[in-house]
Formats: structure tokens, C-alpha cells, sequence
């Protein structure tokens, strides 16, 4: 079932134990990282990205007190793209908050060229789980939003759930052992 982006947003308030992204773009076009990714651009300093100042990390602050747990895995080639490498400081933001971000290396296993397309999995082991499956374009614009419950979706994003956290690093790790640089 095909959802407007207002319904997708809502699910994020109807989850109770957890959810999971899996992300796979080396690029995403999002209009609100738009100021922040000229500033990274630039060298300049970004917008403050805070519980006070983003809804986003509100949410997920708000939600992990009150014992939720968010996760995501991107799966990203290196070189990185200009975007990941601006992404990774608004990781550093979402884990501050709460969310477990895990970052894996396309190169480091064949089975990670098996993962995509990316999706949202709500309440994984429970009789409620659902998922959202998300169509993006090639300049990773967002084409629409995919709900669905059906089980045979649902293994297979667990499955694929369960290989992209086989071949990942926490993302501290990974910035430890990563030659993440702002500029090319």
C-alpha cells in the first residue's frame, strides 16, 4: 500500500519496541540537509542540529527514554561520497540521542551487494511487525513509500537486516578506523 509522506511520518509515533533502517545510497536528496550540506560544502559551521532545533532527534531522544530502540546500517563504497561524508556528522548527532548507527563497507563482503532496496522495519519480532519499502531515484530523491505486513517481505527484511549487522562496525568504530575527511 502506497502511503503519503504525513502517513509514513506517523508510523515512527506507532512503533512500540523498535525500528530499523537499512540505507544503501551513496547520495540521498533531502531538501532539509540542504543548508547544512552547503555549510559542510564551504567549510563553514553547519545549523545547529539539536533536540531543540530538529524534530527528528527529538523523536528519537523522546521515544529511546521511553525504552524504544532505533538502529539503522548504511551500507556506503569508499571512496565515500561528498554526502556520506556529511551524513556521518549528523550520525554522530542521531547516536548522541539514542539511535545504534552501524556503518558497512560494500567492499568488505560480497553479500552486502545483495542489500537494497532501503527500508524501515517496525517491530521485528512482534505478531505487529511491519515495513516500509522506500523507492528513491538515481539523484536519490524520494519517488514514494511502500507499507506493507505481508511475512515473505517482512523474512526478507530481516534477513537482510541480519547480513547488514553481520558486516558492520558500530559507527565509532568505524570513524576510528575510517579515513573520513570533509573534503576530497
Amino acid at each position: 500500500m502506497s502511503l503519503t509522506a504525513g502517513e509514513f511520518d506517523a508510523l515512527f509515533d506507532r512503533f512500540s519496541g523498535d525500528v530499523f533502517r537499512l540505507e544503501t545510497l551513496q547520495c540521498y536528496a533531502v531538501s532539509e540537509e540542504d543548508k547544512g550540506l552547503r555549510a559542510f560544502r564551504d567549510g563553514t559551521p553547519r545549523p545547529e542540529r539539536s533536540v531543540r532545533t530538529s524534530p527528528w532527534l527529538a523523536r528519537i531522544a523522546v521515544t529511546t527514554t521511553e525504552g524504544k530502540r532505533w538502529s539503522r546500517v548504511h551500507v556506503v563504497e569508499h571512496p565515500l561520497s561528498e554526502y556520506l561524508r556529511y551524513e556521518l556528522l549528523g550520525y554522530i548527532e542521531s547516536a548522541a540521542v539514542g539511535e545504534e548507527i552501524r556503518i558497512a563497507d560494500r567492499a568488505a563482503d560480497p553479500d552486502l551487494d545483495e542489500l537494497g532496496p532501503d527500508f524501515w522495519l517496525f517491530d521485528a519480532e512482534s505478531s505487529d511487525a511491519y515495513a516500509v519499502l522506500v523507492q528513491y531515484d538515481k539523484q536519490g530523491e524520494v519517488l514514494g513509500f511502500e507499507y506493507t505486513a505481508d511475512q515473505n517481505v517482512l523474512d526478507w527484511c530481516r534477513t537482510q537486516r541480519a547480513t547488514a549487522l553481520q558486516h558492520s562496525l558500530a559507527l565509532n568504530t568505524y570513524l576510528a578506523k575510517a579515513d573520513v575527511k570533509q573534503t576530497a
